[in-house]
């Protein structure tokens, strides 16, 4: 991945006309060059200028400082204000590409940076059974080639500022081979997730490999059990097995596939989302979007305080027999399973407010982005689509049957907005700020099938390969529903669930009463039966409870880590969720300057504009440091106080990164701070 990126900065204030001037730290000339060619080419509202400066930081290994200068060039374009955008330009890898990443995509990484419950989250698994031989070299090779020719599989995550996909020329998947008495398959599966991953590094799938019992009766090889271990903010699960349709694809080609990148990728999908007219997707959502008093909850507030911690999963099928009178129940009126699913949700919903009368009910539907107007779009690996809020009317006295045709009409409006974030929707309904428009998400998967070409393929060599299935999965929400059809033809559905708000019991309870009513509401007849008469269905079960989310908020926390010497000035080192675990500890024990060195924890959306005063003495000097994520709230505070007091404070920024690589980055940083008062 190579060394961060530091910068620092001196806010002045938003002043329409002042430039924006930033020292990049430790940087070889053509990586600046690098650097100020893509600010340039990205904010073209600014004039770009870079200098070199003279260089009197010892053990700087040959690298240099320089002086980025950012021009506004007409009084509409005020400096002064380092946007998100701009900030990620600034801290992103010099020689490496970066796209923006999706809206999903942006609250899935949000949400995995912020986790308090460790490295597993948002970590998804599949799994199947590989019978026949297996040439681990090949099988090493043929996943490198596939990395060689798929953009996602090189690319990692930077949250600095604007979060953005980077995309690196080379990245290695790791492939892990387990002797049957090595480890037990559930335990494999357990520490696998548990390790999660180092988002800002490429390498977010990896494989491992866990042998079956020695074959003792004679017939051939025995089962290897193979384990694909992956980010949620990276792929979906459609794009995984994609991924490994092309495994196979080069395993029978000798490990290797012909040709350079596979077009269209990532790359290609968020160019079409830049071509695309938001226009008609703001007048849709305008209208579309859940009014403030819908029913969103999948439970009656009440349910215990902090359960537990971490992601629950529970799973339930109806048979196939009970699959088909579904589905034939639904396809006699006009709709189909994933709208009969959709109704029985919304009745759920309705039931959990404990209304009486109609009453608008929502929530997300997750569409896989796929049906695209770009060619082979159902064929790119990665994360595409976006959880949409739907909106039906659940009226007692109505026709259970108007409501499953309600279900179905609002689930086909929103097909063509599947590329539109949840922040747009917000912003273009006027519900920017305030609770989410949703709290529970149904989605409907459709595993793509291995090709029969393949599968012939794979079998004239001895291979027989099963179907990969699921294990594990995540939800940043309180419950989402997943359907999808297992091997038989049965209708699996399975509640991802947050333990902190939702306990195991109501989670199986509400997947209960769903699978209760997919059954028994293809026994009734459409004529006088009622959206009452369906909730009546579940009179003696119990409606389930959640408890509430934690208390939003800011909250800061001040400590001292570092004494430092008499007098000497203060770096003040700002810490938000996401920054890298040890980097300031790192700092901390190895910096060498004389400086006294304070924490300052921001919990929350709002930066503190207090001032820090406080921290210093008489004639010392503060000096804010924010590494990742923390740099923009860093920034943010010492504009504030420069707005208010017109101090400049020194801002040291840096990338994204691994704890060392951040500690160093920081050092270098500071020993610039220092030499321009020396």
């Amino acid at each position: 991945m190579g060394a961060v990126l530091a910068v620092v900065h001196e806010p002045l204030g938003t002043q329409a006309w002042s430039p924006l001037v930033f020292e990049l730290c430790a940087l070889a000339r053509t990586d600046a060059g690098a650097v100020a060619a893509r600010v340039a080419e990205r904010h073209r509202m600014y004039d770009v200028d870079l200098d070199d400066m003279a260089d009197d930081i010892p053990d700087a290994g040959g690298l240099g400082r320089h002086l980025l200068r950012l021009t506004p060039r007409g009084p509409a374009d005020p400096g002064g204000a380092l946007t998100d955008d701009l900030l990620a330009d600034l801290l992103a890898p010099p020689a490496a590409g970066t796209i923006a990443v999706t809206g999903h995509q942006r609250a899935l990484l949000a949400a995995a940076v912020d986790s308090r419950c460790g490295p597993g989250r948002y970590v998804e698994q599949i799994f199947w059974d590989w019978a026949g031989p297996l040439d681990l070299s090949r099988f090493i090779t043929a996943w490198q080639s596939v990395a060689e020719r798929e953009a996602v599989l090189r690319a990692s995550f930077d949250w600095a500022g604007a979060a953005r996909l980077v995309l690196h020329d080379r990245a290695v998947v790791e492939v892990v081979r387990h002797a049957h008495a090595d480890v037990a398959w559930s335990e494999l599966l357990r520490q696998d997730r548990a390790r999660g991953f180092e988002l800002y590094r490429p390498g977010l799938l990896r494989l491992s490999l866990l042998d079956g019992p020695p074959d003792t009766t004679g017939a051939g090889h025995s089962p290897t059990r193979l384990l694909v271990t992956y980010h949620r903010a990276l792929l979906d699960e459609r794009g995984a097995r994609l991924l490994v349709r092309q495994f196979y694809r080069a395993y029978l080609a000798g490990g290797v596939l012909p040709g350079g990148d596979r077009r269209p990728d990532i790359r290609d999908h968020t160019q079409w989302l830049t071509r695309q007219d938001p226009a008609g997707a703001r007048e849709f959502w305008a209208s579309a979007a859940p009014p403030a008093d819908a029913a969103v909850s999948p439970g009656r507030p009440g349910g215990p305080l902090r359960h537990t911690e971490g992601p629950g999963r529970i799973q339930r099928r109806l048979r196939p027999p009970e699959t088909s009178r579904l589905r034939s129940w639904a396809a006699g009126r006009g709709a189909g399973e994933s709208s009969a699913l959709h109704a029985v949700w919304a009745l759920l919903l309705y039931r959990a407010a404990g209304a009486d009368g109609p009453l608008p009910v929502a929530f997300g539907v997750h569409l896989s982005g796929r049906d695209m107007s770009l060619r082979a779009a159902a064929d790119i690996p990665g994360l595409l689509g976006n959880p949409l809020p739907m909106t039906v009317t659940v009226d007692p006295s109505a026709a259970l049957v108007d409501l499953l045709l309600q279900a179905r009409n609002a689930a086909l409006d929103l097909c063509p907005y599947a590329w539109v974030s949840n922040d747009r929707i917000r912003e273009w309904s006027g519900r920017a700020c305030g609770p989410d428009l949703t709290e529970t998400t149904v989605r409907f998967d459709s595993h793509p099938e291995l090709p029969q070409n393949l599968r012939a393929e794979l079998a004239a060599r001895g291979i027989r390969v099963g179907v990969p299935q699921s294990a594990g999965g995540d939800t940043t929400l309180p419950v989402t529903l997943v359907a999808h059809y297992d091997a038989d033809g049965a209708l699996v559905l399975t509640a991802l669930y947050d333990r902190a708000r939702f306990t195991d019991t109501d989670a199986s309870s509400t997947l209960s009463q769903c699978l209760q009513l997919l059954r028994r509401l293809p026994e009734h007849p459409d004529e006088g039966f009622t959206v009452g008469d369906a909730l009546r269905l579940l009179s003696t079960s119990e409606v389930p409870r959640l408890a509430p989310p934690e208390p939003g908020g800011t909250r800061l926390a001040l400590a001292v880590l570092r004494a430092g010497a008499p007098g000497a000035d203060v770096v003040c080192l700002v810490t938000v969720p996401g920054v890298t675990p040890g980097a300031y500890d790192t700092l901390v024990r190895e910096h060498e300057g004389p400086e006294r060195i304070v924490s300052l924890s921001v919990t929350g959306r709002q930066v503190p504009s207090g001032p820090l005063r406080e921290l210093l003495g008489g004639g010392r000097r503060l000096t804010l440091c924010g590494a990742g994520p923390a740099a923009r709230v860093a920034h943010e505070i010492a504009r504030s106080a420069a707005e208010r007091t017109g101090e400049a404070w020194a801002v040291v920024m840096t990338g994204v990164g691994g704890a060392a690589e951040s500690a160093e980055a920081l050092s270098r940083a500071l020993q610039a701070v220092r030499a321009r008062s020396t």
